[in-house]
């Protein structure tokens, strides 16, 4: 793969600590080989794509009406035809593994289901990449529009990992089924938990996280919480700003709670 020239300074500049607004694998094809530690990201699963005729928006009835899970996302349809959609996160996935440094992976949140009676479990999208293990993201509660189904509540995270990636030291203790309630208080309609990005990133020592479908900015602020940095890549303009608000929020709220410590620290003494 031919290196892109970028200096240090140049990429620190233009993408570390930055929520960029645009498509995801144009941009990523602007960044040099090995800039990136780790990636974090959960795609849009194209749901209005499912046969399960259960994502028609407006749902009048029912416990999960009117989610806004079912108008989709904001400057994106996400219904595409499978094969389009498949080679698309497929390029998308190749990117970021050269975007990997050789001791880095890729953490890839994505849903299987079933489609015309055939299991989707993703095989089109990961083909030839180098699959380390499949963890399973079990969610305490989801959302469920047909009544054909029973309710889904797990994910599946793909650890796509370079050569040399290891864990950080006592991480590999987890079990390979983690329990996480989703997100609820957030304006993104199918947003990360917290938690679960943390578990993610706190296991490894990545010091530059990507998040190419960044949404609301969960992996952003996750990374500053632990002292590492992050780029995020948005298509939607309303989301990049949603990020840029929460990032904003969770610095001043971080900053004030060091502040309480130290005057707290100080009166102890």
């Amino acid at each position: 793969m031919k290196a892109i020239a970028l200096d240090k300074t140049e990429f620190e500049k233009n993408y570390i600590n930055q929520i960029i607004c645009g498509d995801s694998l144009t941009i990523m094809k602007q960044m040099p080989n090995e800039c990136i530690d780790v990636v974090v990201t959960s795609p849009p699963y194209n749901l209005k794509n499912s046969t399960g005729n259960g994502m028609k928006a407006n749902t009048k009835t029912g416990k999960w009406a009117g989610n806004a899970l079912q108008n989709g996302y904001s400057h994106y349809n996400d219904n595409i035809p499978n094969d389009e959609y498949a080679d698309w996160q497929h390029n998308c996935l190749k990117e970021m593994l050269r975007l990997v440094k050789d001791d880095g992976a890729i953490f890839y949140n994505h849903k299987w289901r079933v489609q015309d009676g055939l299991i989707q479990d993703r095989k089109d999208i990961i083909r030839d990449l180098p699959v380390r293990q499949i963890i399973i993201w079990r969610r305490k509660g989801g959302i469920n529009f047909n009544p054909g189904y029973f309710l889904p509540t797990y994910e599946v995270i793909y650890l796509i990992a370079k050569p040399n990636f290891k864990l950080k030291s006592k991480a590999n203790a987890f079990g390979d089924v983690w329990e996480f309630t989703q997100e609820m208080n957030n304006d993104h309609p199918a947003p990360f938990p917290v938690a679960l990005i943390d578990r993610i990133i706190a296991s490894t020592n990545a010091q530059i996280i990507l998040d190419p479908f960044s949404g609301s900015g969960t992996t952003a602020i996750v990374a500053l919480g632990l002292k590492r940095e992050y780029i995020g890549i948005e298509l939607s303009p309303d989301y990049c700003k949603l990020s840029e608000k929460r990032i904003e929020k969770n610095k001043i709220e971080s900053e004030l709670l060091r502040f309480r410590s130290i005057k707290l620290y100080q009166e102890i003494e």
